[in-house]
């Protein structure tokens, strides 16, 4: 069996989980973007009601371009929101905000796995550069007999164990943040219960993406280790 076959069977069940998840999140966002919700908020302002309203009042508001990129920064505390969700009064913009506001409210709360993902950055950042590029240089050195190729594949699954550690840890950040988002919705009155399952919606369409790209990391790391064990036997 060729090794780009072994590849394929091992990273296919999470690619097409990772197709069904985004078409899952494209469809919910696509539908509940369409709908104004009852307070006739923007995603922004949204945003600023639920900061004022969980005492984040030092957290400021910026834009970012591209679709779907809204996103919390911790090391600024900046919470960066899109034109479609910042501009836009739609009830898929409630639950994408209230989400980001979670994050900010794990912040300040010092919640342990947002602390830990935070520290894995650098970590995680190096392991997904440079591991995949360890293992495979590791791999073909092993092929003409250097002995040293063995150890540079191994490095290079222990640095890209450190993303996939990354990926475990930010899925109970992104499951707490969307909890906390539903809270604060019910708690602020900003939506009305239709309104409520809408964004909710959102929320765990979203939430399958973290999901599947923990699946992928995890297929991957198993791929290399077992072309590791593989070529030691």
């Amino acid at each position: 069996m060729s090794i780009f076959l072994i590849y394929f069977l091992f990273m296919l069940p999470p690619l097409i989980f990772m197709i069904w998840a985004q078409a899952r999140v494209s469809s919910a966002y696509n539908r509940y973007s369409r709908v104004r919700n009852m307070s006739g908020l923007t995603g922004a302002q949204a945003a600023q009601t639920l900061l004022e309203h969980n005492g984040l009042g030092d957290v400021k508001l910026e834009g970012v371009k591209g679709k779907l990129t809204d996103h919390y920064d911790p090391r600024h505390k900046v919470l960066r929101l899109s034109d479609n969700v910042a501009r836009v009064p739609s009830v898929a913009a409630l639950g994408i905000v209230a989400h980001e506001v979670g994050h900010a409210v794990q912040h300040k709360a010092g919640y342990g796995p947002l602390k830990l993902r935070s520290a894995l950055v650098p970590a995680a950042s190096l392991g997904s550069r440079f591991g995949v590029i360890c293992v495979i240089l590791g791999i073909v050195l092993l092929a003409f007999n250097v002995a040293f190729g063995e150890t540079l594949a191994w490095v290079g699954v222990w640095l890209f164990a450190a993303a996939v550690l990354f990926a475990v840890v930010t899925l109970p950040v992104e499951f707490n943040a969307s909890n906390r988002a539903r809270r604060m919705l019910q708690a602020t009155g900003l939506v009305s219960t239709k309104e409520y399952d809408g964004a909710s919606a959102v929320l765990s369409a979203a939430a399958l993406t973290y999901v599947a790209a923990l699946l992928q990391a995890v297929a991957q790391l198993f791929f290399f280790l077992f072309l590791l064990i593989g070529m030691r036997r």
